[in-house]
Formats: C-alpha cells, structure tokens, sequence
C-alpha cells in the first residue's frame, strides 16, 4: 500500500522547543562567561578570554531579551534570536582563527570551536515559533 505525502504534516527537523532553548541560552551564556576559569586559560588573555566573555554576555542578554518562554522583556522575535545564534555560533567556531590563538593548547581554542558548533546545531533543530502564551 502506498502512502500519500500529507503537506500537512511539518517534516522539519525541529526536535527542540523554545522553551528547551531557553534554557540552553542561561546555560551556555553563563558557561561561557566563566569558561576561561574553568578551563585553565584565562591566564592566556586578549581575545581568547574576552571572546567567550563577550559572547556569554551577548547571549544572556539576548535570552532576556527574546519573545519566548524564559525572555523577560519579549521584544525580540524567536526567528530574529535564531538568526543571530547563526551568527554567534559561526563567528565563536571561527574566532581561534580569527584573532590568532588557534596555535595555542587545545584547551584555549577547542571549547570556542565546540560550543560554536553546538550553537550552530541546537538552532538548527530549534522550532521557529513559540506559544502564543509565551510570547506575553
């Protein structure tokens, strides 16, 4: 028996709900804040400290920001918070390149390239939109 395709049915790979995000957005914000101490290199300083820093800064305040489950002031949509994730994860992965520290020890540049690439996934299974409850 054949089965007929339903265009109904959404066939996206958005396994993670907003409120998952959400949550994963506090997280990872705060780990990266507090990533250089915990991983042995914030005696290396300069960009390799600065950029989790600055990125855990951008995404705590993003977070609080954003009209979903856990933001605060709800002005930014979901689809816009995605879209700058993008950015984020791309330019966090990048950045051991970028400002010359991929030479380094494992442990100054491969957390940057791995929770850049983790950004990068998680949005990427992100539902676009949240309940309309959330967004209140």
């Amino acid at each position: 028996m054949l089965r007929r395709c339903n265009p109904e049915r959404n066939y996206d790979m958005k396994m993670i709900s907003t409120l998952i995000h959400g949550v994963l957005d506090y997280i990872v914000g705060i780990a990266l804040l507090l990533a250089p101490n915990l991983l042995g290199f914030a005696e290396v300083g300069g960009a390799a400290v600065m950029v989790p820093r600055l990125v855990g800064l951008l995404i705590l305040g993003q977070a609080l920001m954003t009209a979903y489950e856990l933001g605060v002031l709800k002005m930014l949509p979901v689809k816009a918070h995605l879209m700058n994730d993008y950015v984020v994860g791309l330019f966090l992965a990048v950045s051991p390149w970028i400002f010359g520290f991929s030479h380094r020890a494992n442990n100054v540049w491969l957390p940057h390239v791995l929770v850049g690439l983790v950004i990068l996934g998680t949005t990427a299974m992100t539902e676009t939109k949240a309940p309309v409850r959330a967004t209140r």
